[in-house]
This record gives structure tokens, C-alpha cells and sequence, in this order.
């Protein structure tokens, strides 16, 4: 079962890495493409989209088809985004084969996680879904730094065409390794969409968006933050990030540990750390050696909540598990569109750099709330039903 977890944690790296490296390539696209870096940013904005609006459809689309061959088809998707991308002749083409290669994201890691957890023992299953989560970790700390060097050395198509071989690697890991016939439960599009109308599904959801809001208002001025405020060299900053990164890749595997042993207690108690690591780097963000231990420990408090919440919405969604678990990672990417805009108006409005993770702790103290609220409903129906 390690091996199949393996297969889908390859995968998950290249799809990441695919995200989140164009970022770092984004003056070279500009400059190739001759627009300027406001819309190449735009780049970011449409794969988001494509997550967002893509995952959903495509995890109804396939609700009954065979889990393997699902998986299989969308990494193959994924493959031939990448070439598009590396073959893309002019911005709209880029755009396009952005959007293309974005379908499959959302998707992808709904039904991963929830063929992870169907892997291996009822009380390991947040566990598998993070160390398929490692994958997506290990991108932000390896792939995307290697990619954009890459793609400054031998130009920003040979990035693309690097991720759709690691896309090949992770098709030849899932024929080999993943079961043959994994189990699953056919169901109706009535019911696929039924699970919307629950509560506790759209409270999970919220809690989804809300934590990964709070992250990217701080996340996405991170760079500016290091080096106006800290006082870093641009080289420091890569070092910065790099801990950050090992942050988030521990926390995915101590969210999972924590999951399967007291899910709702890791869920109130990782999202609290949160707020009181954002509150902490208001004041460790003026000098280097504490503002990279809060950069570490905000890593992993921030992504131990990842496979937290992707367990929760698949015990709440259980009707749906394929459909919920997707829509969690849309909530998850609107959750980064909407905190860069969030810190994009707070920084914009003239507040200093250093007080911006205030942003962000008020933002986890929404998280922080609806997870009561969400404990509050599950104990008071508890009762009703009980009584």
C-alpha cells in the first residue's frame, strides 16, 4: 500500500509543481510572450479558475468510472496540458493550456484522498491522505526552486516540458502500483449534489477557504516582508522559504497523526496555533534568526490542517465523498485567490509589511470560530438524535 500512496504522491509533486513554478518564471514568460507582468500574473489567476470551476465537473463527470483508469486519465491530461504549455505559441495559447492543465487538479486530489484513505486501516486513513499531500509539500520545497532555475537556464518551456516527464513518471508509478479494482460505491447525480445542502459539508468547506485565506494574505508578500522588513538578501529569502517549505511537508505528517487519533480537538487546536503564530510574526518579522523559527512553525501548524480538513469533509460528504473531498480543494485554491487580494488591499491601503500577519490571524480566528460553531452543531444533533 506504500507504493500505491507513492504513485499518487509523484503525481501530486508534479501537479504542484506545475502550479505554483510559474510564479518564479514570471518575468521570463512576459518577456517571451511581450506582455507585461501584471497579465502573465494573470496566468496564476486563470489556473486557479480552472481548479476552482474545473474539479467539481470533472469528479461528477466521473463518479462511476473505475478509480485507476479515473486517476490514470486525468494525470494524462495533466501530461498533455504541460506539452501544450511548453509548445504554447503566443499568451492566449499559454492561457489556455494553463486552464487545461488545471481541470484535472482539483479533481484529482478530491478522488486521490479518497483513494488514499480507502488504502489502508480506518484509523490511518488522514495519514495516507498526507503523505499523498507530501507530494504537493515537496513541490513547493523542491520542484518549484529546481523549475524556476531550470527555466531561467534553459528557458521557461523547458519547466513545462520537465514536469510532463515527471507527469510520465507518475503514470508509469500509478499502472504499476496502485490496485487493479479499488473500491468503490456507485452513485446518482441527485445524490452528488445533495451533500451541498448539508450544514456541516458547507461549514467544512468554509473552514477550508477560510484557513487557506488567512495563509496566502500573508503568504503571497512573504518575499517583500523577508527582505523590507527582516532585512534578508535575496538569497536569504530562498533559504527563508526553504524552512518554510519543510514546515509545511512535517505538518502535513503530524496533521495526519493527529487526525487519526482526535480529529475535531486537531482541527480547533492547530487552527488556534495559527492565529498565534501570525500574531507572533508581527513582532519576529524584525529580525532574521526569530522570523525563521516562526517561518518553520508557521509551516506546520498552517499545513498540519491540510489533511485535517480533507478527512473531514470525506466523513461529512460520505454520500459524496468523490464530489466533497474535490470541492474541498476548490475551496482550498479560492481560499488563494482571495487572501492575495485580502493582503493585496491591506498592504495597498498603506498598512506597514510588518503588521500584515495581523491580517492573517484574524482571518485564522474565523477558522477558529466556524470550527466551534461546527462542534457546537455536531454535539447539539448528537443530543437530539440521542434524546
Amino acid at each position: 500500500m506504500p507504493l500505491a500512496l507513492l504513485a499518487l504522491a509523484v503525481a501530486a509533486f508534479g501537479i504542484g509543481t506545475t502550479e505554483f513554478v510559474i510564479m518564479g518564471l514570471l518575468p521570463e514568460v512576459a518577456a517571451d510572450l511581450q506582455v507585461s507582468i501584471p497579465n502573465a500574473g494573470l496566468l496564476i489567476t486563470g489556473y486557479a479558475l480552472g481548479v476552482v470551476l474545473g474539479g467539481p465537473i470533472l469528479a461528477v463527470a466521473t463518479a462511476n468510472m473505475p478509480r485507476k483508469a479515473t486517476l490514470l486519465g486525468m494525470t494524462v491530461v495533466f501530461i498533455l496540458g504541460n506539452i501544450l504549455c511548453a509548445l504554447a505559441p503566443n499568451y492566449a495559447a499559454l492561457m489556455a493550456a494553463r486552464v487545461i492543465t488545471a481541470l484535472c487538479h482539483g479533481a484529482f486530489f478530491g478522488i486521490g484522498s479518497v483513494v488514499a484513505a480507502g488504502l489502508v486501516p480506518p484509523d490511518k486513513r488522514a495519514q495516507a491522505i498526507a503523505l499523498m499531500f507530501t507530494g504537493l509539500t515537496l513541490a513547493n520545497v523542491l520542484g518549484v526552486p529546481l523549475g524556476t532555475a531550470l527555466g531561467q537556464y534553459a528557458g521557461w518551456r523547458s519547466t513545462f516540458w520537465a514536469v510532463a516527464v515527471i507527469g510520465v513518471a507518475a503514470v508509469l508509478a500509478q499502472i504499476i502500483w496502485l490496485p487493479k479494482n479499488i473500491p468503490m460505491e456507485k452513485t446518482h447525480l441527485a445524490i452528488e449534489f445533495r451533500v451541498l445542502a448539508k450544514t456541516n459539508v458547507l461549514l467544512a468547506l468554509a473552514m477550508s477557504a477560510l484557513a487557506s485565506t488567512s495563509l496566502f494574505a500573508v503568504f503571497t508578500y512573504i518575499a517583500p516582508i523577508l527582505r523590507d522588513v527582516t532585512g534578508v538578501s535575496p538569497h536569504g529569502v530562498t533559504i527563508m522559504l526553504l524552512l518554510f517549505g519543510l514546515g509545511l511537508t512535517g505538518g502535513s505528517m503530524i496533521g495526519g497523526k493527529l487526525a487519526d487519533s482526535r480529529l475535531l480537538p486537531a482541527l480547533v487546536g492547530m487552527s488556534v496555533a495559527v492565529v498565534l503564530v501570525m500574531a507572533l510574526f508581527s513582532q519576529t518579522a524584525h529580525s532574521v534568526i526569530p522570523a525563521a523559527i516562526t517561518l518553520l512553525v508557521w509551516g506546520v501548524v498552517a499545513f498540519a490542517l491540510c489533511p485535517i480538513l480533507q478527512l473531514l469533509i470525506i466523513d461529512q460528504a460520505s454520500d459524496a465523498p468523490n464530489l466533497g473531498s474535490t470541492l474541498n480543494q476548490s475551496s482550498f485554491n479560492l481560499g488563494n485567490a482571495a487572501g492575495a487580494w485580502i493582503g493585496g488591499l491591506v498592504v495597498g491601503s498603506g498598512v506597514d509589511l510588518a503588521d500584515l500577519p495581523w491580517t492573517g490571524a484574524a482571518l485564522a480566528v474565523l477558522t477558529v470560530l466556524t470550527a466551534l460553531f461546527y462542534i457546537y452543531l455536531q454535539r447539539r444533533n448528537a443530543h437530539v438524535v440521542g434524546a
